[in-house]
């Protein structure tokens, strides 16, 4: 079995291939790199919690012990009951989870939904999954900030309204949307009507950033993701209110509670309970130190490009790690790439969505003319990016958009 002794295989060449020189990281809305302490708990798990936690021996028990300490680092993170915390595979699934879930079981109660366009695409094609399934569906607008109002969702809030669904941050402009006040309007509709309507909150973008509390919000329901906040891929939770049902998207062995069949990613979720423990400490020192590294890098941006605009808010309705700007006149795509060959990392906009043809629904939301959308960047930051990146981009981005416009204008 020579093949299989460690550190044997094609596999490890083709990852040294893959390694690119990183000067300046600064995707982190996209993913994160997994701190060096979350890879060591991964790979922990899958030397000595390998066992299925639901086999009912030593090994199957310790992983189960790793399960739940997981759990109850989630949970503490947000301010919820370890019970209320369910394992899936990402920020995907758990959104998928509330949605198709919540209208496959109260779908007698009602067949309306309300949502924003500018939402995660998990968000709005799970909501045309659900008008394909017969429910109506309310896309309300935003404003140029992205921002969409409480009063435009108490308005559209129906006696048949059975779920929202906004998100906490805007992965693409950053901008915090007025959840407490969103969360007040459906609290007060279901309390007009005596009927259930259920709230999800997206907070993808926000755990780990700010201070997130499933019971503050109001929420019924929460989704989150672990590679945006320095876990790992592939895991992600669902967070559920008290008294709350919901139809599993996967059915088999009743894993979750009976609410995620399939065997528990254990790996994947000791690194997210190893990331909320982590990320639980960045937030109790408080987003000023990355609040200051954005507000170097719009300083920066400001001084070097005075016809750069700034999409989203720019006071504290903006999240503290995410700057996006039109450049006029330059090529975003060519750019994202130039600036890869020179080891700086950035985005056009959701990486969900970048390799479509199609120019950013947030912002065409937002009120940007196509060839304004096309001319976008987005820099994201995280706590563990550091000042000299900063720096490093933006002498970078300089040279590169002078060169790129100049072609573009040949």
């Amino acid at each position: 079995m020579r093949g299989l002794r460690a550190g044997a295989g094609p596999g490890l060449t083709a990852v040294k291939q893959l390694k690119r020189r990183t000067e300046a990281y600064l995707d982190n809305a996209a993913t994160t790199r997994p701190h060096a302490a979350v890879v060591a708990a991964v790979v922990e798990a899958m030397r000595g919690a390998f066992g299925n936690p639901s086999s009912p021996h030593a090994l199957g028990l310790e992983a189960e012990r790793a399960v739940k300490a997981a759990r109850e680092a989630v949970a503490a993170l947000l301010g919820a009951h370890p019970d209320q915390v369910v394992f899936t595979s990402g920020g995907t699934e758990a959104i998928n989870t509330a949605l198709k879930g919540i209208a496959a079981a109260y779908r007698r109660e009602g067949r309306h939904a309300v949502t924003a366009a500018a939402e995660h695409p998990a968000t709005l094609a799970a909501m045309r999954h659900l008008e394909e399934d017969g429910f109506e569906v309310t896309v309300l607008p935003v404003d140029g900030q992205g921002l969409v109002d409480p009063a435009a969702v108490r308005a559209a809030l129906r006696p048949d309204t059975l779920l929202a669904s906004f998100m906490l941050v805007n992965n693409e402009v950053g901008s915090v949307q007025p959840v407490a006040g969103i969360a007040a309007a459906v609290r007060e509709h279901r309390q007009a009507t005596g009927r259930p309507c259920f709230l999800h909150v997206d907070a993808v973008q926000a755990v780990g950033r700010l201070p997130v509390s499933f019971a503050q919000l109001g929420a019924d329901l929460l989704s989150l993701s672990g590679h945006k906040f320095h876990g790992p891929k592939g895991v992600g939770a669902l967070v559920v209110g008290e008294g709350v049902r919901f139809r599993p998207l996967l059915a088999g062995g009743g894993q979750e509670g009976g609410r995620r069949s399939g065997t528990e990613n254990v790996p994947g979720i000791v690194g997210l309970g190893k990331a909320a423990k982590l990320a639980a400490g960045w937030v109790a020192a408080g987003p000023s130190e990355l609040r200051a590294l954005r507000g170097r890098l719009v300083a920066g941006i400001r001084e070097r490009f005075p016809d750069a605009r700034l999409l989203g808010p720019d006071d504290e309705r903006a999240a503290p790690h995410i700057a996006s700007f039109v450049f006029p006149g330059l090529p975003g795509e060519v750019a994202v790439r130039a600036l890869g060959a020179r080891g700086v990392y950035v985005s056009t906009g959701s990486a969900c969505s970048t390799r479509k043809p199609d120019p950013s629904h947030v912002l065409l939301a937002m009120g940007l003319a196509p060839g304004e959308v096309r001319s976008a960047l987005r820099f994201s930051l995280s706590p563990m990016t550091e000042e000299r990146e900063i720096d490093t981009a933006l002498a970078v981005l300089e040279p590169v958009v002078a060169e790129l416009r100049a072609l573009a204008r040949r």
